[in-house]
């Protein structure tokens, strides 16, 4: 996939407010507020900002920390991972691998069978159905 690369006024004339705040300002939403937390079809899920794919519905799984979680990501290469030390403590961040979008972070405190736990902002994602 060819890397996106816009301006700051591209991005918010494409996204939500929201979605701007959260993906290109690394910002987060509320916890239980995003459409995508109690989603259970069968798809996959996309970066909002650039359409990549990022997670299999088949592993998502229900954390209770009020994001959409999953214990994989669909590919090694649709995500890259940096070290945030905003707020006092030290997380991993998780963004796009494609446009550099914020997606949320990765803890180590998932389920088998990797013990990862991608908590992820529902605003920055798009679930398309397998079916469709």
């Amino acid at each position: 996939m060819k890397k996106t690369n816009k301006s700051n006024i591209e991005w918010k004339r494409e996204l939500s407010d929201v979605a701007y705040k959260v993906t290109r300002e690394k910002g987060t939403e509320a916890p239980f507020s995003g459409e995508l937390y109690n989603n259970d079809k069968d798809g996959l899920y996309h970066c909002v900002c650039c359409d990549n794919e990022l997670f299999d519905s088949s592993t998502k799984f229900d954390s209770g920390t009020g994001w959409p979680s999953f214990y994989q990501v669909i590919s090694d290469t649709a995500i890259r991972t940096n070290t945030d030390k905003t707020l006092g403590m030290t997380r991993i961040e998780v963004v796009c691998n494609n446009c550099g979008a914020h997606l949320g972070h990765v803890f180590d405190d998932g389920p088998r069978p990797t013990g990862k736990r991608y908590c992820i902002n529902s605003v920055a994602l798009k679930f398309k159905n397998k079916s469709l």
